[in-house]
């Protein structure tokens, strides 16, 4: 169901039955502007959003990136401390 803003405030009791049955776009200025949806739906969206969210096997921080990429990380140091930046003399800043 497509409703205007002004309709959707002005029925908003009718609106929030319907919602239990479909979603309702809300339209405004002739765009869709939101979505009204029932609480369930609304609950298992936050469900799915949660499964697909980043593996928590991520690092989340500087630490944790150093801790798990730790050897690659001083690898990289060390070749930098011997080789300095690769093209620093053509660089103009």
């Amino acid at each position: 169901m497509e409703v205007t803003a002004t309709e959707a405030k002005n029925r908003l009791g009718q609106m929030l039955e319907h919602c239990q049955r479909e979603p309702v776009v809300i339209e405004k200025s002739g765009r869709r502007h939101s979505v009204l949806i029932s609480a369930e739906r609304y609950d298992a969206l936050l469900v799915a959003e949660r499964r697909s969210a980043p593996d928590a096997a991520e690092p989340r921080t500087a630490e944790e990136f150093y801790a798990r990429y730790k050897d690659w990380v001083d690898e990289q140091n060390r070749h930098f401390e011997k080789y300095g930046i690769w093209n620093e003399e053509f660089r103009t800043w």
